[in-house]
């Protein structure tokens, strides 16, 4: 009945690519992808087989990053997101709270007694640490693999349950009894900040972190190195932005060719931990993505936010 009464909400929405179709093209198919291949992973986690373990982190890791830009709704209530991907965590609570978990008592690792934990120690880069050590592990990992895993398919799975009645609140925006979105303007402004906000994010926390200084570069920094996953995630990132624009509004072609190009920029990288910062030629290809990405959130604001008739006085790190 939910997936009908949404389904009529789409259908009856105005003729516009702004909502409507962001919703159905982009959020939705995303977020049941990402509960898809957490399931998978989390059937991999009941077997604790390193190969099938890998592969579903990565498809995982993969289907968060098509919808990782969406700080809004479900993702954000509760902690959700961050109980899927806590990044940056820069004096490694995360790992503390891990080995804790992991030498401790088992019945912490039971669902209800997981899920009160640190999200540090939980979600996907909790589970890297685990599928690729640094160091051998002082204990069987197996037990906290497989409650890792059952942890991230729940709350995948709310996240997803819980888009479907976010998006109908976005697509029925201004309606009588939607308190949620006063105006179909504010379910405008609200997705444009996320497209916004997600450049920032990309700039100042994927490049901008192991970017640091001429003097001072930081590849020990990059998201997901013990995977080989840093310039992929960025690259992603990219690509999910670009479908989240074209979704928002296809008529903003000078917005969708510098994505094009960017995309196209960090795919000729081959630079997979951005280890080659370290050397000038290595840190002038980051640092011309990093300038693409800039011209890329200018292009936004002065390209698709009129096309989406909202304003762009906000800061866009406030999420919605």
């Amino acid at each position: 009945m939910r997936a009908l009464l949404l389904t009529l909400a789409l259908l009856a929405a105005p003729a516009r690519a702004d909502i409507a179709e962001a919703v159905q093209d982009h959020i939705l198919p995303g977020m049941a992808k990402l509960q898809a291949s957490a399931e998978t992973l989390r059937d991999a986690g009941n077997t604790c087989d390193t190969k099938a373990l890998q592969d579903g982190f990565h498809a995982t890791y993969d289907a968060w990053m098509a919808v990782q830009h969406l700080h809004l709704g479900p993702t954000e209530e509760e902690g959700r997101g961050l109980a899927v991907l806590y990044w940056p965590d820069p004096k490694g609570m995360g790992a503390k709270a891990q080995m804790a978990l992991l030498k401790g008592d088992p019945a912490k690792l039971e669902p209800e007694a997981f899920a009160e934990q640190s999200v540090a120690a939980r979600g996907l880069l909790a589970l890297e640490r685990l599928i690729y050590p640094e160091k051998p592990l002082p204990a069987d990992p197996c037990p906290l693999i497989a409650a890792t895993t059952a942890d991230l398919a729940r709350v995948t799975g709310e996240i997803a349950a819980g888009w479907q009645d976010y998006a109908q609140l976005l697509t029925t925006a201004g309606e009588p009894g939607n308190t949620a979105f006063l105006s179909r303007t504010e379910a405008r402004q609200a997705l444009f900040t996320q497209l916004a906000a997600g450049l920032e994010t990309l700039n100042d926390g994927r490049i901008g972190r192991p970017l640091g200084s001429f003097e001072a570069p930081h590849p020990e920094r990059a998201e997901a190195r013990a995977s080989g996953r840093s310039l992929r995630n960025i690259t992603l990132a990219l690509s999910a932005l670009r479908d989240f624009t074209e979704s928002l509004t296809p008529d903003a072609p000078q917005t969708l060719a510098a994505f094009d190009a960017a995309i196209a920029q960090a795919e000729a990288m081959d630079d997979p931990i951005l280890a080659g910062i370290t050397e000038p030629q290595g840190r002038l290809k980051l640092e011309i993505l990093a300038q693409s990405v800039t011209r890329l959130r200018e292009l936004a604001l002065s390209e698709v936010a009129p096309e989406m008739d909202v304003g762009i006085g906000f800061n866009s790190a406030d999420g919605d």
